[in-house]
């Protein structure tokens, strides 16, 4: 369950935030296509998931002013109690001194309202205006505190698009500046071994290689590689890896049609938890949820399968709309959508149902080139690559349908191309990577939608496969005409 946005054309996107700018004139809880109207204070913007926090701090606010008030009260209630004894002197009674001070007493009384009372009035109607104004557009919600009650718990389930939001800020917020990736030389490790797959931990600490069959486990700090661990299951060559979000567990998927789960035991090595063997061919790609409770994986035996852990992982469902070898998969930002592409020339377009959780195809997209490689970069734009094409192609979802069409082409270099590498869009700095032919392009996406080449890779071969940390620091790769891992830095000019 989630709040929506009621603006006509947002798409019914979620509600992600608030806006507290005492001033904005625009909706305060705001969805990203909101976003912009609220540019120039983005300081002033909370996630929905602090709001109640926010409420708090503002009551204790309220409590205070009563406070100043009930001392207020206080203190004059002692000055009146002083006067009362005076409501019915006899003038003859007091001296000329006793006359004189309480002369001097009314007269600072009456300086006092005219400076601080009268100001303290004026503050007191303006108070009572907005606190009018509040209960009158709150008199008719008899069932206002249900309805908080109920939007404090959907933001529970909101905690991926509140972060979402957060990372948007962020990056609204920080000046994006050309870059390179420039290679450090002397970092660079031989490894003559086939390499068709490259991942990194979420905190850049560990490196995992598909080396032919084999996987060499690095530990990577500051880019640079120091060999772990070699692991050996596979009887084939490893073609993809990746690693789970909340732990150092990764996956693996090979030509030998398995997917092993690897775990680290009490000794820090990394051992084979479970092997998933449901595909008749080899593995393709392989895709992690942000729970690490969904793993989806796509073969060349055509399907795209899905697995859940229960007490183990066991495949819940499969796809088998595809005619021919899956080549790419990647999970949009709500996790409730997943595409694939490969050598049938088809997009499919599965979407996860809310009722019984089921995935279902909502939308197949004839393309007129096989596709090798694809990635969302939001809910609502992926890119796709063709194969040995000189350009990449932008989807973007229609308004009216919620279905996904082409809106653009991004010229590229190069054309001939090879499998693996998959796309990956680093949010952080707007940044997609994607390898194509000889080249492997790192593309920045500007606020406006606009899509620029910032530095082409030419390498001497179209045999290239590695991926980026996801902090957007550094380009791991291996080609195949080095043989040899290459550590690149992000460095702004």
């Amino acid at each position: 369950m989630s709040i929506r946005c009621t603006q006509a054309d947002h798409q019914n996107q979620q509600i992600i935030g608030i806006c507290i700018e005492s001033n904005c004139q625009y909706q305060r809880p705001y969805c990203h296509y909101c976003l912009p109207n609220h540019s120039l204070h983005l300081n002033q913007l909370i996630p929905l998931e602090n709001l109640n926090e926010w409420i708090q701090r503002r009551m204790a606010i309220i409590n205070e002013v009563q406070k100043n008030a009930q001392e207020c009260k206080s203190i004059l209630d002692s000055l009146i109690n002083i006067f009362i004894p005076y409501l019915n002197i006899n003038v003859e009674q007091l001296g000329i001194s006793q006359i004189d001070n309480i002369i001097k007493g009314f007269c600072k009384i009456e300086v006092c309202e005219q400076q601080l009372f009268n100001q303290l009035k004026q503050s007191l109607q303006q108070v009572q205006q907005i606190i009018d104004e509040i209960l009158k557009k709150t008199k008719s919600q008899t069932n206002y505190k249900q309805k908080v009650d109920i939007q404090v718990q959907q933001t529970q389930n909101m905690k991926p698009l509140i972060q979402e939001q957060t990372n948007q800020i962020s990056i609204f917020k920080q000046n994006l500046k050309p870059f390179i990736f420039d290679l450090i030389e002397q970092n660079t490790i031989k490894q003559d071994q086939l390499c068709r797959a490259i991942a990194i931990n979420k905190d850049c600490s560990i490196l995992v290689a598909g080396c032919d069959n084999q996987i060499k486990v690095f530990e990577f700090k500051q880019g640079m590689l120091k060999q772990l661990q070699l692991l050996g299951e596979h009887k084939d060559c490893v073609n993809t890896l990746n690693f789970m979000n909340r732990s150092n567990h990764f996956l693996s998927g090979s030509e030998d049609n398995l997917i092993i789960i690897w775990a680290r035991n009490q000794n820090n090595s990394w051992i084979c938890q479970q092997k998933l063997n449901g595909h008749t061919n080899s593995i393709f790609c392989l895709v992690l949820n942000n729970n690490d409770d969904i793993i989806i994986s796509g073969s060349r035996d055509d399907k795209i399968k899905f697995w859940i852990k229960q007490n183990e992982w066991q495949c819940s469902q499969t796809i088998t709309d595809h005619t021919n070898s899956v080549y790419g998969l990647s999970l949009n930002e709500q996790q409730n959508r997943v595409i694939s592409c490969g050598e049938d020339k088809l997009i499919l377009v599965i979407e996860q149902s809310q009722q019984n959780k089921k995935w279902i195809l909502i939308q197949k997209i004839q393309v007129e080139i096989e596709g090798v490689r694809l990635c969302f970069i939001d809910n609502n734009i992926f890119t796709f690559q063709p194969w040995q094409q000189v350009y990449m192609i932008v989807y973007e979802m229609n308004n009216t349908n919620k279905l996904y069409i082409k809106t653009k082409n991004i010229q590229l270099k190069d054309g001939s191309d090879y499998t693996f590498f998959p796309q990956q869009y680093i949010k952080q700095k707007c940044i997609l990577v994607n390898k194509n032919g000889s080249n492997v392009n790192l593309i920045r996406k500007k606020q406006n939608g606009e899509f620029i080449i910032e530095q082409s890779i030419l390498f001497e071969t179209q045999y290239i496969y590695g991926c980026m940390t996801d902090d957007g620091q550094y380009l791991i790769t291996w080609d195949s005409k080095s043989e040899e891992f290459k550590i690149r830095k992000y460095i702004e000019t």
